[in-house]
């Protein structure tokens, strides 16, 4: 096993129309030891590309898609060890110290952390609440708790599945087979914008419903076409 102290960390981070986000994140990324920032942009219209490049970070185009993204940010890194972040979550301070502690244990395949909503609300805290007893008893964090796992445990996964959503909770899903998914003990900031949009209890219910419809085995495509006009709908 390599020391963790030496090992490079290639964050992994999708963008379309992210540069208010982005400029959040991009310079507590930087402060961290060995890692390398890979934005992978979907065809942002807005900033997000100008002000990836004067942080001086890898730039790579590609398809719209999260799958698409990451399996592509993937395919240029050069880390021995892969985080997945979405540009509208904050990560903790010495986050890469949690990362490599968490990693180094050996029956842990993959981690992530705690979650925290960017946000005022009771109805708030209880999701968090959900979410995090949910991380921890049943090993099934998502994609906002910036998943976190070595690169040969990914690549030997064969990457994200090429889904046009749930790629998140089918990769972790295929996780748990292989070992324990750890949560830190340190939480991440996810941006409250979706919650207060369509308010919590719609923005639960469709997400709940997305997963139920995927484990009963609903064609992706077709969950992915409820969900966006679902959002639609709510959004008028």
């Amino acid at each position: 096993m390599l020391n963790p102290v030496t090992e490079t960390i290639s964050i992994i981070i999708p963008v379309l129309n992210e540069a208010h986000q982005l400029s959040k994140i991009l310079h507590i990324l930087q402060q961290a030891l060995d890692v390398e920032i890979i934005v992978i942009d979907g065809g942002s219209q807005d900033q997000t590309l100008e002000i990836a490049k004067r942080a001086g970070v890898k730039i790579i185009q590609s398809p719209i898609g999260r799958a698409h993204q990451m399996n592509a940010g993937v395919a240029d890194a050069t880390g021995d060890i892969l985080l997945f972040l979405h540009a509208d979550t904050r990560l903790p301070r010495d986050f890469d110290l949690t990362i490599r502690d968490t990693l180094s244990q050996s029956t842990v395949i993959a981690g992530a952390f705690r979650l925290k909503i960017d946000a005022p609300g009771w109805k708030l805290r209880v999701i968090e609440w959900g979410v995090n007893a949910r991380s921890r008893y049943l090993q099934m964090p998502y994609g906002d708790q910036a998943i976190f796992l070595k690169t040969t445990t990914f690549q030997a996964l064969g990457g994200f599945p090429n889904l046009p959503i749930m790629e998140d909770f089918e990769l972790v899903r295929q996780l748990k087979r292989q070992g324990r998914i750890a949560i830190a003990s340190t939480a991440v900031i996810t941006s409250g914008r979706r919650w207060q949009k369509l308010g919590a209890v719609r923005t639960t219910l469709i997400n709940q419903c997305v997963i139920l419809a995927y484990l009963l085995g609903v064609s992706p495509d077709r969950v992915a076409q409820w969900y966006r006009s679902g959002m639609k709908r709510l959004r008028k």
